[in-house]
């Protein structure tokens, strides 16, 4: 007889964004003629940069011919976008990343939920509140957690609030924590953690032999430049951090599907011996045993927004959402609706009035004016009474729901 694994039992429901989904098609089965705006879940609206499709319909034809075509590639990633990477995202900024620190993959989403499997399940996890569901649930998955508790969270992991109580800023652990999760631009607050903030955190983690999970998917959003791009400008970032990046957001890659992870050699972890391994050599190893690569032709599309017509047309595409995120801040404000974020990130994260429940805000905004966002007790406890609206929509689609919001919506 084949045994499940249980730990998939404690989850509820379905995860967030399918949750969402099934609600929307509900309303829409039973509302047809409903004009929805999604400014929900966080997907790019934007066509993908015209030298990325350049570069990917040259590769296509390179796949047909002998003397150029590509079968399996390195797992880890071609050296024409892993040395991209290096110099444009790392050298530039006077950080020391070598080649064979990047991972190539399908996505950062993928690696923030795999990254898990290098470790043990006796490890104590914290992450802050909220956050992204996928650090929190593949851990629940992998045994690393107790049962859900009648308050939302799980025995036996760290919960670090993240509210307007504290700007966002969450206390270090009061307790020793191994693994620690931190998301900067955050999802889905939008607010961010300053370089001397950061640098608490990188110190925290240098004390107690804790590892971070840094997730800088958003990093190109980042405007003030007292917020670090990556978590290796702190002094020591390289000795207790994992990088997770992505192409989605920066270049319109959520349906092609490319990202990275920086893993430095210098950074270790215990055996229960006592001895010390390199995180990278672990990695290595669960990448190349179960990954086969991103496609040559991704990845030929992924490098060319580092040429200067590239960065060019993504500061295009960044700065289009960014005024989105304009938008619909100050659209909220005028409503009388007490939002964050938007500034560093393309996430607004605003206060539902009447300290409404954030499902409840859900079905009002659904129902009353057809625009759905995403609620916020959905990426933990701490988010309720909070609701995400994303800058991902096009311009037309967000300016109608800021107006929706402020002229028709019942506050």
């Amino acid at each position: 007889m084949a045994y499940i694994n249980e730990n998939y039992l404690k989850l509820p429901g379905n995860y967030l964004f399918a949750e969402v989904a099934r609600r929307v098609t509900s309303f829409k089965e039973s509302h047809p003629t409903a004009d929805i705006i999604r400014l929900g879940i966080g997907d790019v609206t934007l066509p993908l940069p015209e030298v990325t499709i350049d570069a990917m319909q040259k590769a296509v034809v390179e796949m047909g011919h002998q003397e150029t075509f590509h079968g399996y590639g390195p797992e880890q990633g071609y050296d024409f976008l892993i040395n991209a990477i290096v110099e444009h995202n790392y050298a530039r900024r006077g950080i020391k990343i070598t080649p064979d620190e990047v991972f190539v993959s399908d996505g950062s989403k993928s690696d923030c939920g795999n990254i898990q499997e290098i470790f043990g399940t006796d490890n104590v996890v914290a992450i802050t509140d909220p956050v992204y569901p996928v650090y929190l649930d593949t851990n629940v998955m992998a045994g690393r957690t107790g049962g859900l508790k009648p308050d939302g969270h799980f025995e036996g992991v760290v919960y670090l609030p993240s509210t307007a109580e504290n700007d966002f800023a969450p206390a270090l652990p009061k307790e020793h924590v191994d693994l620690l999760y931190l998301c900067c631009p955050n999802n889905p607050t939008g607010t961010t953690l300053s370089r001397t903030e950061l640098k608490k955190w990188v110190d925290y983690a240098r004390e107690n032999d804790t590892v971070i999970l840094f997730d800088a998917a958003y990093a190109a959003y980042i405007t003030e430049p007292d917020v670090p791009r990556s978590i290796y400008e702190i002094e020591g970032g390289r000795e207790v951090a994992v990088e997770f990046r992505s192409f989605s957001k920066t270049a319109g890659f959520t349906g092609t599907r490319c990202g990275y992870t920086i893993v430095p050699k210098t950074l270790t972890a215990k055996a229960k011996d006592g001895s010390r391994h390199p995180l990278n050599a672990l990695w290595n190893r669960r990448h190349s045993t179960k990954f086969n690569g991103t496609a040559y032709i991704v990845q030929r599309g992924a490098a060319a927004i580092y040429t200067p017509e590239g960065e060019r047309q993504v500061k295009e595409h960044i700065a289009y959402y960014m005024e989105n995120a304009r938008i619909i801040r100050e659209g909220l404000a005028a409503a009388g609706l007490n939002a964050f974020g938007g500034v560093n990130a393309p996430y607004i994260w605003l206060k539902t009035p009447d300290n409404m429940k954030s499902w409840d805000f859900f079905d009002k905004l659904l129902t009353e004016i057809n625009v759905v966002g995403t609620p916020g007790v959905g990426f933990g406890p701490c988010g309720e009474g909070y609701f995400r609206l994303t800058a991902f929509g096009n311009r037309v689609d967000t300016e109608r729901a800021v107006e929706r919001i402020k002229t028709k919506l019942a506050l």
